[in-house]
């Protein structure tokens, strides 16, 4: 059997109570081109980190799955992120040798983290 190889991230789900409305905020808020239908496509942005997207899986509370975003302006992406019914839950954070980060809630709860470009 020949060697395997790492296993990329190749997917996504969001749950929503409202998916159209959810859509509309994800698709907005991060200038998504999204393909309609029950399996959306997100078009691959520009400056997306190299060699790939790192993960961490850690003890919590409760189970979930946490979206780490690139945008251009944090702060700019924040107050845009409230106004469209979402709520920061982090500030912005210089993380040790990393990108600076942020924190908020979609407009149904779910945990996004936004990472500066």
């Amino acid at each position: 059997m020949a060697d395997d190889w790492a296993r990329p991230v190749v997917a996504w789900e969001i749950q929503a109570r409202d998916a159209d409305t959810l859509k509309l905020f994800y698709r907005d808020l991060f200038n998504w081109s999204m393909t309609d239908g029950p399996l959306i496509r997100i078009a691959a942005g520009i400056a997306g980190p190299l060699p790939g997207p790192v993960g961490v899986m850690r003890t919590a509370d409760h189970p979930g799955v946490s979206l780490y975003i690139q945008v251009l302006d944090l702060r700019q992406t924040m107050t845009k992120a409230e106004q469209m019914g979402g709520k920061i839950t982090l500030q912005p954070t210089d993380t040790p040798g990393g990108p600076t980060i942020a924190g908020i809630l979609d407009p149904e709860g779910n945990r996004l983290m936004l990472v500066q470009q």
